[in-house]
């Protein structure tokens, strides 16, 4: 599945098709919940609950907000338990794209599982760009969250999605310092990475947990000691 979205040209017809997009999502949503509806009884937990994320998925293509929360908020549970990672970063991301009360606290906790644990480094990029776009411009969060993006490209990624990814992540991090800063030239781009110390992970993934504390407050749905003791030997 693909994560991070690509460039619209200018004059798309993204708007004029709005409707259709949303009544495909819609029959889409349905046609999910049937299935959901005829699973077999012997089905697990588990198998429901990625069926629940692909009707959240529609709902939210859909608009149809509070029923993609309710749906991705029964499948988090179900993956945090089954230790699917990956499928629990899916979810918050869902809690976040529907911009309900508690967004902001699952794009957290999103970035937290996806910076914790070694998944799809595509996913990770995606919910620390969302981090980005949802920080004021002069403040350094957005700073950390595209620094760190670089970083998880280049500990995770391979092969051609590596250059990909190494592209989209560079391309982040000078946006963010152009807005941040006004920053135009090489010089200064070494300049202000050396001051805001993104060259040091241990600094700026520091930053990082600091930023995500501002976004989740006490609205953890997880215990985070607990998780740190699952994580995988790399």
């Amino acid at each position: 599945m693909k994560f991070l979205k690509e460039e619209q040209p200018a004059f798309s017809a993204e708007f004029a098709d709005e409707h259709q997009s949303k009544a495909i999502f819609q029959a889409q949503a349905l046609e999910l919940q049937k299935q959901l509806e005829q699973l077999a009884a012997q089905a697990t937990s588990l198998e429901r609950a990625q069926l629940l994320l692909q009707i959240a998925h529609a709902q939210v293509g859909a608009e149809l907000k509070q029923e993609a929360w309710e749906n991705a908020a029964a499948a988090v549970k179900v993956f945090l338990f089954a230790e699917q990672w990956e499928l629990a970063v899916e979810a918050f991301d869902i809690l976040f794209l529907s911009e309900l009360p508690g967004a902001l606290a699952a794009l957290g906790q999103g970035v937290w599982l996806a910076v914790t644990f070694p998944i799809d480094p595509e996913l990770s990029v995606a919910l620390l760009d969302h981090i980005v776009e949802e920080t004021p411009s002069d403040s350094d969060g957005a700073a950390v969250a595209a620094a760190t993006a670089c970083y998880i490209v280049d500990l995770r990624a391979e092969g051609k999605s590596r250059d990909k990814l190494q592209f989209f992540t560079n391309q982040l991090l000078g946006k963010v310092a152009r807005r941040h800063s006004n920053i135009e030239t090489q010089a200064q781009f070494d300049a202000w990475i050396q001051r805001l110390q993104l060259d040091t992970p241990s600094y700026f993934l520091g930053r990082l947990s600091l930023v995500l504390e501002v976004l989740i407050q006490d609205d953890w749905w997880f215990d985070r000691d607990e998780l740190r003791m699952k994580i995988p030997d790399q």
